[in-house]
């Protein structure tokens, strides 16, 4: 296992931050960038204009020729959390702005694979519709594309992932990172690109008379921003300035009970407070089970889930989701037992391990090879990619990086170099997906790890990341509970995580793997507080109690039987004998 260095971060001066925040948050702002009262502003007047998004007009008008002939629409979506909440989003949007011939499909993975391919579209024809819709997908469908037009078929492709040299030939392509797109934000997930597509669309009916002549209620678009939160922070794009608007804006509505029933009862049978709700829990407790349904079987199970306006359906959905996640779970552990036994039989120091790893077993599922490889990225600190046997000999990866190496790139060189390697690949800097031959297994482990030998060697060191030392004053549940509200945490705006030497009083196992702590900053007991370490190190759970240790943590607001507590997150753990310089240092190592 990658051993991090605690490094602390630089406390730049928060100048402009609003004075009645707690000094201790205005250093934790000001150290990832945001040092003036804007940049906490997440009011919906921020957002841009939608036409600024290239071919929004051209969409646009499709769409209202559409409605004025009440066309057949399908929106092609995805198989993850973006994609399911970008297909309901705009099954509910367009049914809200009046159009009567909608549906949606959302291709088998194990059978059409991912996107708008000639397969797909060969499958839909039968439906006769005029114009297709893909959402989180199509940036790459060049030949899915170019099917449907010969069938009569127009599309608009709504995407965010990165396109290629080759755009396809669809009647408008919305996406912020095409070329000359010039649209300000370039991170959006699918799900926002398709919410600024229903803002357009709804302006251009507003003005042009549509709900006064039709009798229609002009829909409040901010109502399904509860879905567009959950897919932006599921997808792990960056919560920049613009993606904290949305996703501060869909937690609100969450917290004061303005949600879909879907969302709702998804939070129930996971034991969540709808009123504490943070980022943390959309990542981790909603996004893993919605995307259960799409990796183990069937994802419209999941949009239904979010579609439908009845209670009682939604929760014998929700629950449906909840046992495909403990499935998920259970195939999870035993796919990354088998990892690690690969990794293993390399008998291979943990220094001389290669920098990428590329794993393959027959037996792997091909819905949760990618969350394999996140675990083994976590653990070994590399870019990990883990295939699954697909169709007729091929291979799917899933693979997951490091900060600093930018995986879709990488996948793109070694496309360029190495022709007919991949037969298809896509993604973002930290995910990615591919498919090869498999006998070509090998020929791409060496050329990705080819590409990541001129890579700086320190990207490959693990490092923990800490805002510093708690006062005493600071380490209570108030300063926990304005961390967690002022602004989401997530991608590229990491949560808090602080490094201090605490008095040890208790400690006990739990469910054989975590340790609960009791500690205080002072030595007192009677002001110690929580501390657990989820799925701490072996070593620890055998261990001694020692009287002090050097802990690196996240403050926590713990619901417990309705009472709220400060708890720390626990994510590392040292004897203080290791670490007695620590809040002498502004780098450590253990």
């Amino acid at each position: 296992m990658a051993v991090p260095r605690i490094v602390r971060r630089p406390a730049p001066q928060p100048a402009r931050l609003p004075a009645d925040l707690p000094p201790l948050v205005r250093r934790v702002l000001a150290s990832r960038g945001i040092t003036c009262a804007e940049q906490l502003d997440h009011g919906l007047a921020r957002l841009q204009d939608p036409f600024l998004i290239k071919d929004m007009d051209k969409a646009v008008k499709r769409l209202q020729q559409a409605l004025v002939a009440r066309q057949r629409i399908i929106i092609v979506g995805d198989y993850d959390a973006d994609g399911a909440t970008s297909t309901a989003l705009m099954m509910l949007g367009l049914a809200a702005l009046g159009f009567a011939d909608v549906t949606f499909e959302v291709p088998d993975r194990f059978v059409y694979g991912y996107g708008l391919s000639p397969a797909i579209v060969d499958s839909l024809a039968w439906r006769q519709p005029q114009l297709l819709i893909t959402v989180d997908n199509g940036i790459s469908s060049q030949a899915g594309v170019a099917r449907a037009n010969a069938l009569g078929m127009d599309v608009i492709v709504t995407d965010h992932h990165l396109p290629g040299e080759t755009l396809p030939e669809a009647i408008a392509i919305l996406n912020p990172n095409q070329p000359d797109c010039p649209f300000p934000a370039k991170t959006l997930a699918g799900v926002g690109v398709a919410f600024h597509l229903l803002m357009a669309l709804r302006r251009r009916l507003r003005d042009d008379n549509w709900f006064a002549e039709q009798g229609l209620v002009e829909p409040n678009l901010a109502d399904f921003l509860d879905l567009v939160a959950l897919g932006t922070v599921a997808d792990v794009v960056p919560l920049d300035d613009y993606n904290r608007i949305l996703v501060s804006q869909g937690i609100r509505r969450i917290r004061a009970g303005n949600m879909r029933p879907g969302i709702r009862q998804l939070l129930q049978v996971a034991g969540k407070n709808h009123r504490l709700l943070n980022s943390t829990d959309l990542g981790f407790v909603l996004g893993p089970r919605l995307n259960a349904a799409g990796r183990l079987d069937d994802m419209s199970q999941g949009i239904m889930l979010l579609m439908t306006d009845a209670e009682d359906l939604a929760l014998e959905l929700a629950r449906v989701l909840d046992d495909f996640n403990r499935d998920r779970r259970q195939i999870e552990r035993q796919m990354q037992q088998e990892a690690l036994g690969i990794v293993e039989q390399m008998s291979l120091e943990e220094a001389d391990l290669p920098r990428g790893l590329c794993l393959f077993h027959p037996d792997w599922h091909q819905g949760v090879v990618g969350l394999v490889a996140s675990r083994l990225k976590e653990k070994y600190h590399r870019p990990v990619i883990a295939f699954a046997p697909g169709e007729a000999g091929e291979l799917k990866g899933s693979g997951r990086s490091i900060p600093g190496i930018h995986l879709r790139d990488v996948l793109d060189s070694i496309a360029a170099s190495h022709p007919g390697l991949l037969d298809r690949f896509g993604g973002h800097a930290m995910a990615a997906g591919m498919t090869l031959a498999q006998d070509q297994l090998a020929a791409f482990a060496e050329a990705f790890a080819g590409q990541l030998a001129d890579c700086d060697g320190r990207l490959f060191e693990a490092v923990l990341e800490s805002d510093g030392e708690v006062a005493a004053t600071d380490l209570n549940l108030y300063t926990a509970s304005v961390l967690r509200d002022v602004l989401p945490w997530g991608q590229q705006m990491p949560e808090p995580r602080f490094d201090g030497v605490f008095f040890l009083h208790r400690q006990r196992v739990v469910a054989e793997k975590h340790l609960k702590m009791s500690v205080s900053l002072d030595g007192n007991p009677a002001l110690a507080v929580d501390a657990i370490w989820f799925n701490a190190d072996a070593s620890w759970l055998q261990m001694p109690a020692v009287d002090k240790v050097h802990l690196v943590y996240r403050m926590q607001v713990n619901d417990f039987r309705g009472e709220l507590n400060l708890q720390l997150l626990v994510d590392s753990v040292s004897p203080l004998p290791d670490m007695e310089n620590a809040g002498k240092k502004t780098e450590s190592g253990r």
